[in-house]
């Protein structure tokens, strides 16, 4: 098994329809295999000098490394926030035959 080629990208989102949104349109582009959408839970931050408390959906991006940037391009102008969370998180390895379907899944149509 050798699954470094793959990461996962976390972001967060507003709501469940932002969230799969961005991932429907980057699983459509072959930019990820697989998009995982996790309910509500509650993040606390400051924003703009001011304590914030908001529920949020979380997103695993599930990816290679070499389309990061293009996860990221993709991904940042349907996203409703002003500054997205994108996190790039290793994947150090898995069973090869879920790492051999994302690779196909995010490979292009064109070249398969």
């Amino acid at each position: 098994m050798n699954g470094s080629e793959f990461v996962f990208v976390y972001s967060t989102f507003p709501d469940e329809a932002a969230a799969r949104r961005v991932g429907e349109a980057l699983v459509r582009q072959k930019l990820a295999a697989c998009v995982n959408i996790y309910p509500p839970m509650h993040s606390i931050y400051e924003w703009e000098g001011k304590l914030e408390s908001a529920a949020e959906i979380s997103a695993f991006i599930k990816t290679r490394r070499a389309k990061v940037d293009a996860v990221i391009a993709a991904a940042q102008p349907l996203h409703p926030y002003t500054v997205p969370c994108f996190l790039v998180l290793p994947i150090e390895d898995g069973n090869e035959d879920y790492l051999a379907w994302a690779r196909a899944q995010t490979t292009a149509a064109s070249h398969r």
